[in-house]
């Protein structure tokens, strides 16, 4: 009785096509209810909540898409079904047969005009398809607050949780704004193996693992990939891929396995690809602002709840601003704080350039002795104690890095006194370096943090938020 139901489209042009479960989604029934008014469907969903006795029942029925109410009475469905809804454990997953009715309109005071009307399922036939344990591992629909590392053992009920759901469809679109954007750049979508034979970054923070009888480690970042890429004619390239550091940190920020958001480009300088960046960010910024208000909602409901300030979504104006290293470090000690040129910048000397530049900023130039050995230098553009600086640069939000890119070496012999420096065997990097023998153009690039992107979108106190399975020194599993 059902194959003849017309796919239906939503927002964002998403076709939902009937399935054996159910021929509309809750909401479908939510947004199209007028016009499926005496029409006969089959929804599924999450029992939420149901209230009654004896010869009715009120159910709250949620899916991924809304929450209707279903209305069970006697002689509408069996006996049997209603006493089994009555008693149903909340989260169980069930199917309804029934006819779209409208509800009937709340009560107003004369004159006040009415609410916009409100639809429900009238049932027909009534189906638990799995029933839940009681009690649940943690509420989905409370606002009680709950530890991160019980939402973390329990993530399969978190993610049915409204804000936790809403948080992930962010992250989707955030991934899907950014490809969007790079691709009318004329970038193209790649993917670099994860086992690979020698580090990517020149470090020592690396899981090694036995490849059949050969030593290989997890990739640190698809780095040396996508540049043999440009290499190879490409030109413009991106990815979006995991990369994982042996890193023994134990931070909000910090986690072993990441998704990384990576580009590379020829015939660009680090400037060139800083701007590509931002402009990136500035359409994701804008692309939320404009489709997804909805999910800030939900997040906001939620950050209500919790005493929290809600999130608003503030398109950042371009360009991004730029403090070169060496003014980095005259403004930090101008603060009154002890730093010399080559020290790194921690995260204490941030909130000292973060009280100037609140927003999304750069700082390139940074000295060629911390940056890795594929990071392109000019000689001669020496720092103020006459150090080499090189074309690197951080892209960084408040106090946190985002981002860390740069120009690339483009000349083998460079490149191979440069591993050398760093006391590295150019013999291990032959699959790399012998790419630059035969022609190489300038090229550069980034990787950008996803993960630490939507901290910042949505006011997230802990990079695990962002994650739907994190990785970190004392979490292997869910």
């Amino acid at each position: 009785m059902f194959e003849s139901v017309t796919p239906l489209f939503m927002a964002r042009d998403i076709v939902w096509h009937p399935t054996a479960f159910r021929t509309h989604t809750l909401g479908q029934i939510q947004s199209d209810g007028g016009e499926l008014v005496g029409s006969e469907v089959k929804v599924c969903g999450y029992m939420e909540a149901n209230r009654g006795k004896g010869k009715i029942c009120f159910m709250d029925v949620r899916d991924g898409t809304g929450k209707v109410q279903v209305f069970l009475k006697q002689g509408g469905i069996s006996d049997e079904e209603l006493a089994i809804a009555q008693g149903l454990s909340r989260e169980s997953t069930v199917q309804i047969i029934g006819e779209v009715a409208q509800k009937r309109p709340p009560k107003v005071a004369e004159g006040e005009p009415l609410p916009a009307p409100t639809y429900e399922v009238v049932a027909s036939k009534f189906t638990v398809l799995a029933q839940a344990d009681t009690p649940l591992p943690l509420g989905v629909t409370d606002t009680v607050t709950i530890g991160l590392d019980t939402r973390l053992d329990n993530r399969f009920l978190d993610l049915r949780r409204a804000h936790v759901n809403a948080m992930f469809t962010l992250r989707a679109r955030v991934l899907e704004y950014g490809r969007q954007h790079l691709i009318t750049e004329g970038f193209k979508e790649i993917n670099s193996p994860k086992i690979i034979a020698s580090a990517s970054e020149g470090g020592t923070n690396l899981f090694p693992m036995m490849y059949f009888d050969t030593p290989a480690f997890l990739s640190q970042s698809p780095q040396l990939y996508k540049q043999l890429t440009v290499l190879g004619g490409m030109e413009r390239v991106f990815e979006i891929g995991p990369a994982f550091r042996a890193e023994k940190h134990d931070t909000y920020r910090h986690l072993n396995e990441f998704i990384s958001f990576d580009i590379e480009g020829a015939w660009m300088n680090d400037d060139d690809v800083m701007c590509v960046q931002e402009r990136m960010i500035h359409h994701i910024w804008k692309m939320v602002a404009e489709n997804d208000q909805d999910q800030i909602e939900i997040i906001n409901e939620y950050r209500e709840s919790q005493g929290d300030e809600p999130i608003t979504v503030e398109v950042p104006s371009l360009p991004f601003p730029r403090i070169e290293y060496c003014d980095a470090i005259k403004m930090i000690q101008d603060a009154g704080v002890e730093i010399t040129w080559g020290d790194d910048i921690e995260s204490s000397h941030c909130d000292i350039i973060a009280a100037k530049y609140p927003g999304f900023h750069f700082l390139p130039r940074w000295p060629m002795s911390m940056k890795p050995f594929y990071i392109h230098h000019v000689p001669g553009e020496l720092g103020s104690t006459g150090e080499q600086l090189s074309r690197g640069f951080d892209l960084n939000y408040g106090r946190d890095e985002m981002t860390s890119g740069g120009q690339r070496e483009h000349n083998v012999d460079v490149l191979e006194q440069n591993l050398r420096n760093m006391e590295l065997n150019p013999a291990d990097f032959t699959f790399y370096t012998d790419g630059f023998r035969y022609g190489a153009p300038p090229h550069a690039g980034w990787g950008l943090g996803v993960a630490r992107l939507l901290m910042v979108l949505t006011g997230s106190r802990n990079v695990r938020e962002t994650v739907l399975f994190p990785r970190d020194r004392s979490r292997v599993t869910p």
